[in-house]
């Protein structure tokens, strides 16, 4: 049997996907309202600089992976205008049709489909602009999956992991007891539902920190990669671009 890691846990590779299914298709409901409450309302800071390095024009295509409650799908469609596309993914139908049903009371109407990121169903060279917010981590195998991101995007084109990642020393304490002792809390009072929080804390551990992931991107076959920290290092943007 090959394991991998669920948070803290070792499972079977096989069995990683259906474990964090269950996680979003429990936090779907109240995920915008968690997002806002566990971050102070940071993530949307954090997604607004994510849309300028995008810097999307008239026309371009982008592919938006993990791309759950349509935060991103939503103003890259602002920015492609109606000769682009903007193609709204996630692995896990209860976030996919939650974001679906947003965009659509928003009066936006976008590709949406069901996908797994290790198994683009998308031909070569065909995006201007690959995404996935938040989302990486929770992938079984995330060399696959960025090279399938690589795949897909045209020569010059730009992938965006914007991702949890590996806070700066001095905040590591007071980081360590908000996520473990403050995070599960909030998620029980709110969601009623305290152990995906917990995976939550334990799968941003979990995760490649900054150097690390730049590293895997190169590998992943993207000629140049920066990333930019936000807020301490809690939250990376990665950049890579195809040769």
């Amino acid at each position: 049997m090959t394991t991998t890691h669920f948070g803290f846990r070792s499972v079977d590779e096989s069995e990683k996907a259906q474990h964090v299914r269950g996680v979003f298709d429990s936090v779907a409901p109240k995920y915008d309202l968690m997002n806002d409450l566990m971050s102070m309302g940071l993530h949307r800071a954090w997604k607004a600089y994510t849309v300028l390095v995008a810097n999307l024009h008239e026309g371009d295509r982008a592919l938006d992976i993990a791309g759950g409650t349509g935060d991103l799908a939503l103003a890259f469609s602002k920015k492609v205008g109606k000769s682009g596309q903007v193609v709204h993914t996630d692995i896990n139908e209860a976030m996919l049709r939650t974001g679906r049903n947003r965009l659509i009371d928003a009066g936006v109407v976008l590709p949406t489909t069901v996908c797994d990121a290790e198994k683009l169903p998308f031909p070569d060279n065909h995006f201007n602009l690959v995404s996935v917010a938040f989302g990486l981590r929770n992938m079984t195998h995330k060399d696959v999956a960025l090279a399938e991101m690589n795949r897909v995007l045209k020569p010059g084109g730009k992938l965006l992991v914007l991702e949890f990642s590996k806070v700066a020393a001095p905040l590591e304490k007071v980081y360590d007891w908000y996520s473990f002792k403050v995070l599960p809390r909030l998620g029980k009072l709110v969601a009623g539902d305290d152990a995906s929080y917990r995976y939550l804390a334990e799968s941003i551990r979990m995760h490649p920190g900054q150097q690390e992931l730049k590293a895997m991107m190169h590998k992943a076959g993207f000629g140049h990669v920066d990333f930019h920290n936000m807020t301490g290092g809690v939250v990376a943007l990665h950049v890579g671009i195809k040769c």
